[in-house]
């Protein structure tokens, strides 16, 4: 598989190649020399193309969003290292404290085995040029690893597509990546979301909720245009939003509102979907662990930070240091939920697989219990493996997963202070240094909180056979 920093370039070989008229590629020569020349490149780019780095175009928009002018979105490029230290980057959407809380809970109870560290760093109203103002001194300070951006929606100041202010934007966009590149930090640029109402508090904002939806689905592609220049990461948080608010639509009514009932601030469902969106980009696998019951010899086995402690009598008994991703439950059809969200997004599938698989089958038909939750499955679904993550959301591990939440939400809700009302304060006007010395003395409080709230976790799975 060739090195993720060659990506890009073949990737933009294979483009401008497809982009070259048929008759022109002809007209030019193969001499033997050029064709040796082209070997190394060729050869990348038939290892690129097997492995899916290649950007491949995703199943069309639904017809009623057929005139949205979406381009084919990048295969993520950018994996997670162990120790990495992330800056979750933007404007009051990232304030909000939601999709970067489930980013950061995510990191820590699903992936512990990275031990990866993280920044909020929102700012309500802000811009990508008021980023770069202060992306040096409040967030290059701490060397991040990786960041990940999300600007746009105020960027692109609530009128329909302006070609000056789109333009303005792609210089900003493009600096902004450049200077994380130029300090050692990979980087993922969101695009902006939707909008579900022309805000009423933006007093400039014109247009129809549709001219400016049609606005930041060009505002989205300047981010792909820019993140395949610079040969950086991509998050598409405009697309399955764009989609989810549809399709919850049709299912809940006009009410339910992903971009949040101000018409631009998501509650719970869509914030989630940011966080898919972002995951994504990360390169999350999905992958949280496997158990795997054998009946014939009422044995059991695992992986992926789970140990088994005993399997006797079709009871699984479980020590786990790797947490699924486990909000417990909550109602799929309101625009604050959780679950909503992760329901309008293959969430689940792609991020959250925690499966279990009985071998040599006995019975034709299971109940899996797992806490408080129980289901039913064919001999055939167990044997080819469930998601209990998916499938059986109230059980035991939703109180340890709880405790990293809050942990973490604290410690962003710190982060918030120390940057906008410490550090950007009188206090940090008469001493920056010693301001930052100081709150890092308090926020240091919280990051030990955040990692002693992640326990090994002891439980139980049970299993049943059918008569």
């Amino acid at each position: 598989m060739p090195g993720r920093e060659h990506v890009a370039p073949v990737r933009r070989d294979l483009r401008d190649f497809l982009h070259t008229p048929h008759h022109t590629r002809l007209k030019i020569p193969l001499t033997p020399s050029r064709f040796i020349l082209m070997l190394p490149r060729l050869l990348l780019l038939t290892l690129a193309l097997a492995g899916g780095l290649i950007a491949r175009e995703l199943p069309p928009l639904p017809p009623e969003l057929a005139d949205y002018p979406l381009k084919a979105a990048p295969e993520p490029v950018l994996r997670l290292q162990k120790g990495d230290r992330l800056a979750i980057c933007g404007d009051s959407i990232t304030e909000q404290r939601q999709y970067s809380v489930i980013l950061e809970t995510y990191l820590t109870a699903c992936l512990p085995e990275l031990e990866i560290t993280c920044r909020q760093y929102g700012w309500s109203g802000e811009r990508a040029s008021g980023f770069l103002e202060r992306v040096e001194s409040d967030v290059l300070r701490f060397k991040p690893t990786v960041a990940t951006t999300c600007y746009g929606m105020n960027d692109f100041r609530y009128v329909p597509y302006d070609e000056e202010i789109a333009g303005e934007f792609r210089e900003n966009l493009t600096t902004l990546a450049g200077l994380f590149k130029s300090h050692g930090s990979r980087v993922v640029l969101g695009s902006p979301g939707i909008i579900d109402s022309v805000p009423h508090w933006v007093k400039e904002a014109n247009g129809t909720q549709k001219d400016l939806n049609l606005a930041l689905a060009r505002f989205r592609n300047i981010a792909i245009e820019v993140s395949e220049a610079e040969d950086v990461g991509f998050a598409d948080v405009y697309r399955p939003m764009l989609i989810a608010d549809l399709r919850a639509k049709e299912a809940f009514g006009p009410e339910f509102k992903v971009a949040g009932k101000d018409g631009v601030h998501p509650g719970w469902a869509g914030h989630a979907i940011m966080a898919y969106a972002f995951l994504k980009g990360l390169g999350a696998d999905g992958d949280m662990g496997s158990v795997t019951y054998d009946d014939s010899g009422a044995t059991a086995t695992s992986s992926g930070g789970h140990e088994v402690i005993s399997a006797k009598e079709g009871i699984i008994r479980l020590r786990s240091r790797r947490l699924p991703f486990s909000p417990g439950q909550g109602d799929r059809t309101q625009d604050d939920s959780l679950r909503a969200g992760m329901s309008l997004v293959p969430f689940d599938d792609e991020l959250n697989r925690f499966v279990l698989k009985i071998v040599s089958p006995a019975a034709a038909t299971y109940t899996v219990t797992w806490g408080n939750s129980s289901k039913r499955y064919s001999a055939a679904q167990v044997e080819a493996g469930v998601n209990l993550a998916k499938d059986l959301v109230d059980h035991p591990l939703v109180a340890n997963f709880k405790r990293v939440w809050d942990a973490v939400a604290a410690k962003q809700e710190y982060e918030t202070r120390q940057i906008k009302n410490l550090v950007h304060g009188p206090e940090g006007q008469a001493d920056l240094d010693a301001s930052f010395a100081l709150t890092e003395k308090a926020r240091d409080r919280h990051v030990k909180a955040v990692a002693e709230a992640l326990q090994p976790a002891d439980h139980e799975i049970r299993i049943t056979a059918v008569p």
